[in-house]
């Protein structure tokens, strides 16, 4: 597995330069079976990596624009009556892909932010009192603008739990900007790229990293860090029990990113800012903590 996670970053890495690191989390997030919220300035990069990563894992891809004047209906489908049969037809959204790209979902009211709700966790949606099912794997990558920008609306706490992970992509640095300088827009190598793996592939991946072993002092530490999240007078609250999951689902997907078929407290410190960035919130400003903020408050946590 070590092998196809290389070739996946390699391909990526030929139209997004100079982000191998976020490149690796947006893949743990996708083989670890969560959804993946994007949160930067227009311009940087997100819809490309998005685009890349889906044509790199032979998946479908679907870009869906919010807009402040969206309906959930654009997004999940409408019956529509047919003159022929004399009945509704249910004609279905964008929501029926492998990956859909939510693209600056917090420009959307609450009312169609909360449509990808119960597909993000249930992996299905419900039109009219029918439950239809979604293409497996189904992952979600919403971008969001920051909320300082006009015309924003700031996710639910409900909806960004839904987000197992959320990352910036942020500037490149200066040799990875040149390189694009002078390449170009890449856009047109997008459609070249050739596929590393497949649906069945993916799949089959996502349930060796699910057996992939975590011990029994492992999971000692991470109820050790929720009970400091939930403790401390740090934060307004603790992480939820699903919160608990996530870090679980994806220490082992970053373990198996790294060529280990076990996880290490390591593995927790480097995901865990990605993972309780956006689930907590500091009690004195209500304002979300750092990176380097939540990286220095897990040093408090003792490793068994």
């Amino acid at each position: 597995m070590k092998k196809a996670f290389d070739d996946i970053i390699n391909t990526i890495s030929e139209v997004v330069f100079g982000k191998t690191h976020e490149v690796k989390l947006a893949i743990t997030c996708l083989f670890a079976g969560g959804h993946l919220l994007i949160e930067d300035r227009p311009g940087i990069g997100k819809t490309t990596l998005a685009k890349v990563l889906s044509r790199s894992l032979g998946l479908d891809f679907t870009r869906m624009q919010y807009t402040s004047d969206m309906l959930p209906g654009d997004l999940l489908g409408v019956s529509i009556f047919d003159q022929k049969s004399g009945s509704f037809v249910f004609h279905k959204g964008p929501i029926f892909t492998q990956v859909l790209l939510a693209d600056e979902i917090n420009r959307a009211t609450p009312k169609s932010q909360s449509a990808l709700l119960e597909a993000m966790e249930e992996w299905q949606v419900t039109v009219e009192g029918k439950s239809y099912p979604l293409a497996k794997p189904f992952f979600v990558i919403a971008t969001q603008n920051p909320l300082e920008q006009s015309g924003t609306y700031p996710l639910p706490e409900s909806q960004l739990d839904r987000f197992l992970m959320r990352i910036s992509v942020g500037y490149p640095d200066r040799k990875a900007e040149r390189e694009l300088l002078e390449k170009g827009n890449r856009k047109h190598v997008i459609e070249k790229i050739q596929p590393v793996l497949d649906t069945e592939q993916v799949m089959a991946i996502r349930a060796e990293i699910a057996k992939i072993h975590v011990s029994g002092s492992f999971l000692d530490y991470v109820q050790d860090v929720l009970d400091f999240t939930r403790n401390t007078p740090h934060f307004t609250q603790g992480l939820s029990p699903r919160a608990g999951l996530a870090i679980l689902h994806t220490t082992r997907s970053w373990a198996c990113l790294q060529g280990r078929d076990h996880v290490i407290p390591e593995d927790l410190q480097a995901v865990f800012p990605y993972i309780a960035g956006h689930r907590l919130l500091s009690r004195d400003t209500r304002a979300e903590y750092t990176f380097q903020q939540l990286q220095n408050l897990l040093r408090e946590v003792p490793i068994p």
